[in-house]
């Protein structure tokens, strides 16, 4: 069952007086649970499909369904509530709130909206996700105490903080050393299997397309290729 589908989907930018054509005509599903790697060379498309899926931005021609709903037929409100429930993302930069602690840091997509769950509830959750991304004995280090793995640690843990359906990952190895990139390779990987969160990547990192089971290659604004490798990655 696809968790999410595109269909003829284009993306234009204009660019002064003309147009960058960044996508030229997608199609593809993704099935919930799946490890999906969208890899490319730089201005393949990859950051902009991730964009559109996570209703970021918004087509210049198709169709983008998420959960089965067609993106272009929600409210502001409605795309607002889909990305906080239903979508987690992580960032090449982490994006962590410098004068929150960890524990706060992930703590803090729980607090957003009209009905925070119980203090207890959400202490026990966070706590649970800090002891699975290996931090705690770093619960109350600020983000700037931490290493960039450290970070990325967090950024994951917050990303999932929601239970969210599918998470967005754009670039995440990209500014770690090689070690500590497999570190969080492998720790994405399990965290896909415990809790069945799809995973989405924008990438050039070799090592998250092995570990995928899905890829999908995009080249010049279109899809290259788009497989499932036998064994259903690593």
């Amino acid at each position: 069952m696809s968790i999410i589908s595109l269909s003829g989907v284009k993306k234009t930018y204009p660019l002064g007086k003309t147009e960058v054509r960044a996508v030229k005509g997608v199609d593809f599903e993704i099935a919930k649970g799946d490890f999906v790697s969208i890899a490319g060379p730089s201005g393949s498309g990859k950051s902009t499909i991730l964009n559109l899926i996570g209703c970021i931005d918004t087509p210049s021609e198709g169709r983008v369904e998420i959960d089965g709903v067609h993106t272009a037929d929600m409210k502001d409100r409605e795309i607002t509530l889909l990305r906080h429930r239903t979508l987690g993302f992580i960032f090449q930069s982490f994006n962590l709130i410098p004068v929150l602690n960890v524990f706060e840091n992930i703590e803090f997509p729980l607090l957003i909206g009209n009905k925070p769950s119980p203090k207890a509830e959400r202490k026990a959750w966070v706590d649970f996700l800090i002891e699975e991304v290996g931090l705690s004995a770093w619960t109350r280090h600020r983000a700037n105490e931490l290493s960039g793995g450290q970070r990325q640690r967090v950024a994951i843990a917050r990303a999932l903080a929601t239970k969210p359906k599918i998470v967005l990952a754009d670039e995440p190895t990209a500014n770690l050393d090689s070690e500590t990139g497999e570190a969080i390779i492998e720790l994405m990987k399990k965290m896909n299997r415990d809790l069945g969160t799809t995973f989405i990547f924008s990438t050039h990192d070799q090592k998250i397309v092995d570990i995928a089971d899905h890829v999908i290659r995009l080249k010049d604004g279109l899809v290259s290729e788009n497989y499932k490798p036998e064994g259903g990655g690593k």
